[in-house]
């Protein structure tokens, strides 16, 4: 089915059809909340209204409708409650008798409780010797990693504006999330792209035939955003699925969104890892076939003629055929040459998430990706090409320009970092976040990073800030071994994590239920603006 205009309108239950191109729900401003003056705050997991009882939360749901349930919503008592909260200032045992020079080892001594005045000035003693002995690039509070919802509440970058006040720190570059696909696409687009506001839903559900799920379990990552989700994500795929267009699913795992999709979706499962070879089993056969769109790539491209040589196999004497890509990838070549056909034949959307770039030579998942949507030669137009955003913080919902919060900055003259806290300010030298553990375990050695050679600093302190590095880095057995090496480790949390459980100085902090704030719903959509209160 090709769902016009009206249909969508129709589909959307709007009252007009401004309504229905700017929300995929637009119903009234909120749901119903409980009963017994619930109060109206957010999360990263959406609006909710919470509920308090003798000064405890006992309840949480959503605010916003909705058509498909997020689960975290319900979640505040947990968050709040739990026994694995950090509840007072705690100094490692050993670290308290010997400050800088402690005897045993991190992750294993016991804590201390000791008073907030106890802390902070056993912090800023050690702050200070450390600094005036190796200078601010001896200390690292990068601190990338996630954060609580709210323009001001936001832990890394008040940890780093509070840095730069005290002369500068060593930050990090990129994140673990992205990492290798922001580092390639401004070569192959012209913009880091991986958090660009793709083609809006409505153009893809009034013009796209066909629409691909590349490595992407967009029914589980779009319960959250980077500030707070709007929700819109998991209504536009749901109109998707009862939209009747062809949806393809890339995945070598059944995922929640195979599920979501059942009989609606044909699901493909390629070796883990194989996604550039069966991509170009697909450029192979378009230009077998000549399908693919020779005026596009003459048009809008630079360097097709050295890739298409590349995939004759003029260059390295192997030809990239569908059969190639079979042995790879354990997609049989039919079903490789069938989906050449389809893509060539149709409008089609390829859509991929960030996963498949998490690993060596990832680069290559989102280059190869852009390379094929140009072959198709429908970049730019209504419904067809490529998109990175659609599977977090809700991308393709049309972007509101009405007012929008500004954000607290981590620069102490003025600006505004505009939601984009991978852009770190004012650090005097930084390092890939994931190559934290290279910078402990070779200070002051060299390395190359995007074309550049560049030098580690000598981390003597680190500051950790509203992210837990021990569940994103990889070989956490290495990162232990190199995390013994600085003079001074703070770690700033709500709960008992690995990494809290690897400090020196552990300092609790709220959850963005126990204070005010303000924040947007939308990285893309700026759709909602909702008062946190505390709860």
């Amino acid at each position: 089915m090709r769902l016009t205009r009206r249909d969508f309108i129709k589909t959307a239950g709007a009252a007009t059809g401004t309504l229905a191109i700017t929300s995929a729900i637009p119903m009234p401003a909120w749901a119903e909340g409980p009963a017994g003056g619930a109060i109206l705050t957010a999360g990263r997991w959406g609006a909710m209204y919470v509920e308090v009882k003798d000064g405890k939360i006992v309840s949480s749901k959503g605010a916003l409708p909705k058509t498909v349930p997020n689960s975290l919503q319900q979640t505040a008592p947990d968050q709040v409650h739990t026994t694995a909260r950090i509840k007072y200032p705690m100094v490692r045992k050993s670290y308290l008798e010997n400050p800088g020079k402690a005897d045993g080892k991190r992750g294993n001594d016991p804590f201390v409780r000791v008073s907030w005045d106890q802390a902070l000035k056993l912090i800023h003693e050690q702050h200070s010797r450390i600094r005036s002995s190796y200078g601010p690039s001896s200390i690292f509070a990068g601190s990338y990693g996630w954060r609580s919802s709210g323009v001001l509440h936001k832990a890394q970058t008040l940890l780093q504006r509070y840095m730069s006040m005290a002369g500068g720190y060593a930050g990090h570059t990129g994140d673990y999330s992205t990492g290798a696909a922001q580092v390639i696409l401004p070569y192959v687009l012209g913009s880091v792209e991986v958090y660009e506001q793709p083609t809006t839903w409505p153009m893809i559900l009034e013009h796209s035939q066909v629409v691909v799920l590349w490595g992407m379990n967009p029914l589980n990552t779009l319960k959250i955003a980077w500030s707070s989700t709007d929700e819109q994500g998991l209504e536009y795929f749901h109109l998707l699925k009862k939209s009747g267009k062809s949806v393809i699913a890339i995945d070598p795992m059944r995922s929640e969104t195979i599920d979501f999709f059942g009989d609606s979706a044909t699901w493909i499962a390629p070796n883990m890892g194989t996604d550039v070879a069966m991509m170009l089993g697909i450029a192979h056969t378009l230009v077998k076939k000549g399908l693919h769109d020779k005026a596009f790539l003459d048009k809008y491209t630079t360097g097709y003629p050295q890739f298409e040589e590349y995939l004759l196999g003029k260059t390295d004497k192997t030809e990239k055929t569908a059969e190639w890509a079979a042995g790879i990838s354990g997609v049989p070549a039919e079903q490789i040459e069938k989906l050449a056909d389809i893509f060539a034949g149709n409008k089609t959307m390829l859509m991929a998430g960030w996963g498949i770039q998490r690993q060596q030579y990832g680069e290559q998942r989102h280059w190869m990706l852009v390379t094929l949507a140009a072959m198709l030669g429908q970049i730019g137009t209504e419904g067809g090409g490529f998109g990175f955003t659609y599977h977090y913080s809700n991308g393709g919902n049309p972007t509101r320009v009405g007012g929008v919060l500004p954000a607290i900055s981590a620069q102490i003259a003025g600006g505004s970092s505009a939601g984009n806290d991978w852009a770190v300010s004012d650090a005097v030298t930084s390092i890939p976040v994931a190559r934290i553990v290279e910078a402990l375990e070779n200070p002051g050695g060299k390395y190359q990073h995007n074309g550049k050679e560049q030098t580690f600093p000598d981390i003597k302190m680190i500051w950790w800030a509203g992210g837990g590095n021990f569940t994103h880095h990889q070989d956490t057995n290495r990162l232990i071994k190199a995390w013994q090496k600085p003079e001074l480790v703070v770690i700033s949390e709500s709960y008992w994590t690995a990494a809290a459980k690897h400090a020196d100085i552990v300092l609790p902090i709220t959850t963005s239920f126990e204070r005010n704030d303000l924040t947007m719903t939308g990285d893309y959509s700026n759709q909602h603006l909702v008062p946190m209160k505390q709860a």
